[in-house]
């Protein structure tokens, strides 16, 4: 299927045109982002964490500390929503009513099991650390079995998924066209520095390779 087929807890009503349940669209979105919101609840109260993640198929993988408020609720199959929000652009419009944000985003609602078969585990992890840096697992040391167990993961099929998405100007009230007011939008993006070694890097140690970050080769300052 192409689409994600829409749910009553997925299906977008607040501004519908905005939404998006295409597959590569989500996928898209998933793959460029670093940071994800994960929301549940204890006892009555909500709490959102923000944490790393990666998306393996249609699976999307969660990692945490064995010891976090998050992961040791999670792991009990309690329902959860997780998000992911890449900002585009600053929308400034003639009036305050009418300024807005360009972004993607997307939502992903479930119940998220822990993740205790160790090759899947260990696959996840894999897959988290090659998200925020693409092939870095293959340079570094391997967990080892203190860190493994320290460390839990959470597997969230991509089953209710919706996207939403804004681009494009401003839209202003006809009448305030004629007003002597800048409206446009402002672009953001996100760029990477120039790396900055921790003074500790052994001789003969390769430099890190930025060109492996594709998502920002060309935004690389």
């Amino acid at each position: 299927m192409d689409n994600y087929p829409p749910t009553a807890r997925t299906k977008v009503r607040r501004l519908p045109k905005r939404a998006s349940y295409d597959r590569l669209a989500v996928h898209g979105i998933l793959d460029e982002g670093f940071v994800c919101h994960v929301g549940f609840a204890v006892d009555s109260q909500p709490y959102v964490i923000p944490t790393v993640y990666a998306r393996a198929d249609e699976t999307l993988y969660v990692h945490g500390s064995a010891a976090s408020r998050m992961l040791r609720t999670l792991t009990q199959r309690v329902p959860v929503c997780i998000t992911v929000t890449l900002l585009d652009g600053l929308v400034l419009a003639r009036s305050a009513f009418h300024h807005s944000l360009n972004y993607r985003s997307v939502v992903v609602i479930g119940n998220a099991r822990l993740v205790d078969d160790p090759e899947e585990k260990l696959r996840a992890l894999h897959w988290i650390t090659d998200h925020v840096a693409p092939g870095r697992w293959q340079q570094v040391r391997a967990p080892n079995a203190l860190e493994l167990k320290q460390s839990s993961v959470l597997a969230l099929p991509l089953a209710e998924v919706s996207a939403k998405i804004r681009s494009g100007p401003p839209v202003d009230d006809e009448a305030d066209y004629s007003l002597p007011i800048w409206a446009g939008v402002v672009p953001v993006t996100t760029q990477l520095g120039r790396p900055i070694d921790d003074g500790r890097v052994a001789a003969g140690a390769p430099e890190i390779d930025l060109a492996r970050f594709t998502r920002f080769a060309p935004r690389i300052r």
